[in-house]
């Protein structure tokens, strides 16, 4: 399972010599002097063949079942959507559609989790919801473009996990929040505030930047200078990208972000969807023909904030919390410190039917995940067990909580009342 996902676009580092002097740990990190790293990375590596290998048709059934799922959420929300909006069963039936449409069938299949079992072709990474609107409408419509949802989440965050370079690390891209010279509970406020409109606001100019600077490196790697107060690795929203966008290059457009990634699904999602019911509303309620259409444009808002919520708890969870490490330098993949890393910055949620996974959005598994990101949802299901009794025999820390116990974690983190914990640098192995 090579790492054929990595992108290198950001320099690596070199570690410090592990024979050099080395300070003394705390309590919570004492368990790093007693692994055994090689001895882990073999274990991690034979499991991960062998799940590899006994991956087949098996896997492939339970992803259409999780696509059957998916959509019949789907068509519950679209046939209710015109009941006012206060009916709000038919809005979570629609989020629950859109997230797992995301998190589940698009994110296995976008890291090619299904590329060698799957014989159709469909659910190939270099073919699903890719290169053209087109594809996107039918494999995976939402408010990320999939190439620059590619980019940032399966390249840089993947295999820079922690890292100040990864896009993700939710600390310092809070920092702002977590600086604010205001009361904790308005900092608290803000947070929350935030989980209802995350996908829009802050990761799709995000993803977009990331495709942005992947698309320059290759072709004109000089306009990566045109703006010194340009940083590639900070993070951007829409609303510095519309109201304080001076220090972004010129080829980081507000028109080209609009036009490729952001109107395409919001004029779908909210306006055309619900055009049938505009004009069923003329014909059957001639009195007022307008309601349904309304109605259902109040429906879809409600399930995209609900979405935005879910999909929070779900996903900017996984990685954040002051029992989970961040890291100063980079590391080799498939090395025993980039698994090492995968485990000790990650965090799994409550996990093992169908029923709990669908509802986690299948990112419950985020060791196993990250470990192999080129699995079926299946195998990690497999793996988990196994994984966590690897870690165990190995003194390295598996963290498995509540989803909304984590949820807490990452808030805390976002408003500055707590920090991840800084894996010491000179216990870092280049193994």
């Amino acid at each position: 399972m090579a790492p054929r996902e990595r992108d290198v676009s950001y320099d690596d580092h070199k570690v410090d010599d592990p024979a050099e002097v080395k300070t003394s740990l705390s309590k919570e990190d004492e368990w790093i002097d007693k692994m055994d790293l090689k001895s882990f990375r073999e274990d991690i590596k034979e499991l991960g063949k062998r799940l590899s290998d006994e991956q087949g048709p098996d896997d492939v059934k339970h992803l259409h079942k999780m696509i059957m799922w998916s959509n019949m959420f789907t068509l519950a929300g679209i046939l209710g959507m015109a009941l006012p909006a206060y009916f709000i069963l038919p809005a979570v039936c629609l989020s629950i559609g859109t997230t797992t449409r995301w998190t589940m069938i698009a994110h296995h299949t976008c890291h090619g989790g299904y590329d060698n079992c799957e014989k159709s072709g469909r659910f190939n990474r270099f073919k699903f919801a890719v290169g053209s609107t087109w594809r996107r409408f039918l494999d995976w419509f939402d408010w990320m473009l999939p190439e620059a949802w590619n980019v940032e989440h399966n390249n840089m965050h993947h295999y820079h996990l922690g890292e100040d370079s990864d896009p993700d690390l939710v600390e310092r891209n809070l920092n702002y929040l977590r600086e604010l010279k205001a009361p904790m509970f308005v900092k608290y406020i803000v947070a929350y505030g935030m989980m209802a409109i995350w996908k829009w606001w802050y990761y799709s100019p995000n993803t977009y930047k990331e495709l942005r600077v992947k698309e320059i490196r290759r072709t004109n790697p000089a306009l990566l200078k045109e703006n010194p107060r340009f940083d590639p690795c900070e993070p951007i929203t829409l609303t510095s990208m519309i109201f304080d966008n001076s220090y972004l290059p010129s080829w980081i457009s507000l028109s080209d972000f609009m036009a490729r990634v952001f109107l395409p699904y919001l004029v779908y999602r909210f306006l055309v969807i619900p055009l049938p019911l505009l004009a069923a509303g003329m014909h059957f309620t001639p009195e007022s023909p307008n309601t349904w259409y309304l109605n259902a444009i109040g429906t879809l808002m409600l399930a995209d904030v609900i979405a935005n919520v879910h999909s929070f708890i779900i996903i900017a969870t996984n990685h954040a919390g002051n029992d989970l490490y961040k890291f100063s330098v980079s590391c080799r993949p498939r090395s025993g410190t980039f698994y090492l890393r995968q485990v000790v910055s990650s965090a799994n949620f409550s996990a093992g039917t169908d029923l709990v996974d669908f509802f986690h959005g299948w990112l419950n598994y985020q060791v196993e995940h990250h470990m192999w990101p080129d699995l079926s949802m299946l195998s990690y299901q497999r793996a988990m067990p196994q994984v966590k009794e690897i870690c165990k025999r190995h003194n390295i820390p598996y963290i498995q909580e509540s989803v909304f116990v984590r949820c807490q974690k990452t808030v805390d983190i976002m408003v500055g009342k707590s920090s991840m914990r800084a894996y010491p640098a000179d216990r870092e192995k280049d193994i």
